[in-house]
């Protein structure tokens, strides 16, 4: 039992310590963008013609490597999301692959609010 307890102490302990030096993905994509990155919804346009976050421009991750030139040089700051996650990480790693340094996968548009 006390073993037990000792596990699920160090195990809160290593999680609380995590959070701490990670900010949640929500804070970390209002400050890039409060910073000037480029907020991208990777959504289809029918999807984004129904609501998006302000401020947002519409690349779906299907065009996203035909796009690119519209998103400038690889240290631009962009944030990509869509509606569940899927796609928004799958165009934050096509963009690091193609050279972009600074995405951030915001993932589901509700992680904004």
């Amino acid at each position: 039992m006390k073993l037990r307890s000792l596990v699920s102490a160090v195990c809160v302990g290593l999680f609380v310590s995590a959070c701490a030096s990670h900010p949640p993905v929500r804070q970390e994509a209002h400050r890039r963008v409060q910073e000037g990155a480029t907020l991208v919804d990777v959504r289809s346009p029918e999807e984004f013609a129904e609501g998006h976050l302000p401020g947002a421009v519409n690349i779906p991750v299907d065009d996203l490597s035909a796009r690119l030139g519209e998103l400038g040089g690889p240290d631009t700051s962009i944030v990509v999301y869509c509606r569940s996650g899927a796609r928004s990480g799958r165009a934050e790693r096509l963009l690091k692959e193609q050279g972009f340094r600074n995405v951030l996968s915001l993932g589901a548009m509700s992680n904004w609010e």
